[in-house]
């Protein structure tokens, strides 16, 4: 069902609607990297219950959302962002994307109000696959890969919304998985 092109730092995972692993339900991981040795992603749509106030307690601010990251190491924060001349030492991962950098003046910025929720997002955990495995998965059309979308999509804060988007923006081949109820059964 979905395409065949092989993913790329930066890349969008988008999941096959009925994925059976409910680690990347509905899930649209960015793949902060990539190469032969393996795969490391944060899923950018399931939302905790957290802020970042919550896990930092140096953040005054409360209106910046904490996601699952993925399944691994869930005890470590991870941030993306678009601010790259506000945060030194980040990493370019894709056009106006950027993952880490330096957390303490993340946090200083935030409570400074120079830097808003829909500039950078907070991670437990991350998804990782060993080298070959991410490409067994695609060819097993587990996933489909999104090479141009645009900047602020990863930003999006609503998760089913991403989702959706992220399949809407692939065209019209992809478009209609965007409506599939979660439980085919209750459709």
């Amino acid at each position: 069902m979905f395409n065949q092109n092989m993913p790329t730092q930066g890349s969008l995972l988008i999941s096959e609607p009925f994925i059976l692993d409910s680690n990347f339900e509905r899930s649209v991981i960015v793949l902060c990297e990539h190469d032969n040795e393996g795969t490391v992603g944060l899923v950018l749509n399931h939302r905790s219950n957290l802020v970042l106030s919550d896990i930092i307690t140096t953040v005054i601010s409360e209106k910046f959302p904490v996601y699952i990251g993925g399944p691994v190491q869930n005890d470590a924060l991870f941030f993306l962002h678009q601010a790259p001349d506000k945060i030194v030492d980040s990493i370019p991962i894709g056009t106006d994307l950027f993952w880490g950098g330096d957390l303490e003046q993340a946090i200083l910025l935030i409570n400074e109000n120079i830097i808003e929720p829909q500039e950078i997002k907070f991670f437990l955990g991350y998804s990782g696959w060993s080298a070959g495995q991410l490409e067994d998965e695609i060819k097993q059309n587990t996933w489909v890969i999104h090479n141009s979308f645009k900047h602020e999509l990863p930003f999006l804060i609503d998760g089913e919304e991403l989702w959706k988007q992220a399949l809407i923006s692939l065209g019209p081949k992809y478009a209609h998985v965007a409506n599939f109820p979660k439980n085919p059964y209750l459709n």
